[in-house]
């Protein structure tokens, strides 16, 4: 006769209804993966041992830098009368905002061009109405 003893599951738990699994980014409240992170800052060797917040502290930095450059660079889009995001928006948005200017200092941006900037001793002078109207030199007698 088979015993009355219900099996046990994994973890020591009774058997039936597992619980769905949740994921470390659900718990985090998080868009970007941490699971993907840890496993990335384990391969990379970055130190011997890594603690259990520091994937989540990264994702966290990463996904709001992500969300920051892509509302500036949404918003130089749409100043253009653009529907997409271009590399030229995404060079304006990062070099207009002064600290991810910072940040991204001596990065080149492919196809991003330059900003716009002309010297001021390059323009021309603005001539005064009432200064025009007096002669510059004076008349000999």
């Amino acid at each position: 006769m088979e015993s009355a003893k219900p099996t046990k599951g994994a973890g020591g738990r009774k058997g039936g209804e597992r619980k769905k699994a949740v994921s470390r980014s659900v718990k985090a409240g998080l868009q970007f993966p941490v699971g993907r992170i840890a496993r990335f800052l384990k391969a990379g060797r970055y130190a011997q041992r890594t603690g259990t917040g520091a994937p989540i502290y990264l994702a966290a930095v990463l996904e709001y830098l992500a969300a920051e450059v892509l509302e500036l660079a949404g918003n130089a889009a749409r100043d253009n009368k653009k529907n997409r995001i271009n590399p030229r928006h995404l060079l304006l948005a990062v070099r207009n905002d002064e600290e991810l200017g910072k940040l991204l200092k001596g990065v080149t941006i492919a196809n991003g061009g330059v900003l716009p900037n002309i010297n001021p001793v390059l323009l021309p002078k603005k001539s005064n109405p009432e200064k025009s109207s007096a002669p510059k030199s004076p008349k000999k007698a």
